[in-house]
């Protein structure tokens, strides 16, 4: 099954490696740069090793993690970006193939999945910040919320509000009733339209459904809230999301490589990598009824703007992070601001006290006095997605091309295992290479 981000179940805090050890990450290295196994024909083909940017003694560790989970799932293309003290330190694009014309650079762009959320979540601070927008307006106030002709709406809906929608309590609960992000086949059905659907007929569809959950009295992550919060920052604001986002949110700190994905592969944007994966399934882009790679059309990505359709590369996302660090520091969000996007709930805090903010996940921490660990994942088939801040003042991206292959092992161990690295660092560089990459 598709689905953008999951559940948002990695918790990032350095746990140790499960069962994936220095020693096997030296073996897997050793492996990969040592060419033909001993008695292997030498005509055989195997996938090449290769690294762009600029190579960090100090930060071996992390190229030595990538090198090793990537080649553990035979992932052909990775990218990570990693921050220290508001400094880029390290960016790197990794591939793993036997393909020599995919070049990975660390610019290079990969789908963002719900890495999309934190960027959402961003927009609507800053809204608020500059007065357009209100935390206790009713979604139904700001975003046509009519059910299908005939159907009548949950009389709850007027309790959704912006910021239920932000903390994930809206209502909605997927665990209940499938994520409508990738109903498209039901939705199309109901309402006699033709594929591909748009985004107007998920909200038409899902207004006429009930709610799972009283608005604000139980979290459960959803999609569809999301894609909510996007129609109303353009009904405030008269202009579309993403033009939002670029002038307010990505432009401020230099950004401006991030644009919104496409669904199909022959849209595929400049130096955005391919997408893996050993899934097939029925298009959603039209009605033809043609079976396609799962990246390429089981899933309608043009629908997930807001809540998982940005196309990014790890520097740019380790970049939009600096927003969070300090307010003196950039133009997009003030300290109010920033306390808003990390606030608790009013309900929906789990085991250790973490909880949902606007668009992160977050884990206070508690080490030489009071912190934060703040973080997201992502996931679509083709894709898997990391980006962390740390209390410590580190912060890191790290970006797959894939998340299914038939090794079975899980993608979400990258979070504990760059935790692992980052505490191998005996000494981090001084210099800044953000401005090798922004202007």
């Amino acid at each position: 099954m598709n689905t953008a981000c999951g559940g948002n179940g990695m918790t990032s805090r350095g746990i140790s490696r499960r069962g994936f050890g220095k020693g096997a990450v030296a073996a897997g290295i050793g492996a990969v740069l040592g060419g033909t196994a001993a008695g292997a024909p030498s005509a055989a083909a195997a996938p090449e090793w290769r690294a762009t940017g600029t190579a960090v003694s100090a930060l071996a560790g992390f190229d030595e993690t990538m090198r090793a989970f990537m080649r553990e799932r035979d992932v052909s293309a990775g990218q990570l970006a990693v921050t220290y003290q508001g400094r880029l330190v390290l960016a790197r694009g990794y591939a793993w193939t036997d393909d020599a014309a995919l070049d990975v650079q660390p610019t290079s762009l990969f789908r963002l999945a719900s890495l999309s959320k934190p960027i959402t979540g961003a927009a609507v601070a800053r809204l608020v910040q500059e007065g357009g927008l209100d935390l206790s307006a009713p979604i139904g106030s700001l975003v046509d919320l009519e059910p299908p002709s005939g159907g009548s709406a949950d009389p709850r809906l007027g309790d959704v509000t912006i910021r239920r929608l932000l903390h994930h309590l809206g209502g909605w609960d997927r665990a209940s009733t499938p994520d409508p992000m990738f109903r498209n086949f039901a939705i199309s059905d109901a309402l006699g339209v033709p594929l591909p659907i748009g985004m107007e007929h998920v909200i038409r569809h899902t207004t006429g459904l009930p709610l799972d959950h009283d608005p604000g009295t139980a979290y459960a992550y959803s999609n569809y809230g999301y894609l909510l919060l996007g129609r109303a920052i353009e009904a405030v604001t008269g202009t579309d999301y993403p033009s939002y986002v670029q002038d307010e949110v990505l432009g401020p700190v230099g950004i401006s490589r991030m644009r919104l994905g496409r669904s199909a592969a022959a849209d595929a944007a400049p130096t955005e990598v391919p997408y893996r994966s050993q899934n097939t399934g029925t298009t959603v882009l039209d009605g033809s009824g043609a079976t396609v790679p799962g990246p390429y059309g089981t899933f309608n990505l043009e629908n997930m703007d807001s809540h998982g359709g940005w196309i990014g590369s790890a520097v740019d996302l380790v970049r939009f992070a600096t927003i969070f660090d300090t307010p003196a520091a950039t133009p997009v969000l003030n300290g109010t601001s920033i306390s808003r996007v990390f606030a608790e709930p009013e309900t929906g805090i789990g085991s250790g006290g973490s909880y949902y903010g606007f668009g992160w996940s977050v884990r206070p921490v508690a080490s030489g006095g009071t912190g934060r660990n703040t973080w997201h994942t992502g996931g679509l088939t083709g894709t898997s997605t990391l980006l962390v801040r740390t209390y410590n003042g580190m912060s890191w991206a790290a970006l797959f091309n894939q998340r299914d292959d038939p090794s079975g092992l899980s993608y979400g161990t990258i979070d504990p295992l760059l935790w692992e690295a980052s505490r191998d660092v005996a000494s981090w560089p001084s210099g800044d290479r953000f401005p090798d990459y922004f202007g």
